[in-house]
């Protein structure tokens, strides 16, 4: 497991609360009877932020326990642990994708690939079936809301993460 220096880990701290702000408080949230159907907002940001600046396992340690830390904080529904598989594959998909390329110079359209099929696996494809699995919720039922949540999602992330790589707002910024 790759090591972490302090200023990476504190980083990574500052995206998990970022990550708990934006999911749980900033964010639009549609009960289908008792159990949160559809929450949209850019809760997702900072995980895959992390994944893109720090590697994989930076994405999905943010993930995780911004998932975690997050239901802790302000729950709705039971806790089901599938939701923080999600959480982490979220940050992990899209450094993965770019790693993948292999390429330093990471442009818009490859920024927006690599969001956009981890987002399309994690937000549109695995919620939505798990929350069929664990609250009977139909995965047709929120799956118009989500596709259309995700295509205004994609390119803001990928614009956001292009944005702050080149001004290197978070650190001197090198590839994984």
């Amino acid at each position: 497991m790759k090591r972490f220096s302090t200023r990476e880990l504190v980083y990574m701290s500052f995206l998990i609360a970022l990550n708990i702000v934006l999911t749980r408080v900033a964010s639009i949230r549609i009960s289908i009877g008792a159990v949160e159907g559809i929450r949209i907002g850019c809760g997702g940001f900072p995980t895959i932020m992390a994944g893109i600046m720090f590697g994989p396992a930076a994405g999905g340690i943010v993930g995780a326990i911004g998932d975690v830390v997050g239901y802790y904080i302000n729950p709705m529904g039971a806790y089901i642990p599938l939701f923080t598989i999600s959480a982490a594959l979220t940050g992990i998909i899209p450094s993965l994708v770019l790693q993948f390329f292999k390429r330093s110079n990471q442009p818009l359209w490859l920024l927006m690939i690599a969001i956009g099929i981890g987002q399309l696996i994690t937000s549109i494809i695995l919620t939505p079936y798990f929350l069929e699995i664990a609250f009977k919720i139909p995965f047709f039922v929120t799956l118009p809301a989500r596709i259309i949540a995700q295509a205004i999602n994609v390119p803001i992330y990928a614009i956001l993460v292009q944005a702050i790589k080149k001004t290197n707002i978070l650190l001197d910024y090198s590839p994984r």
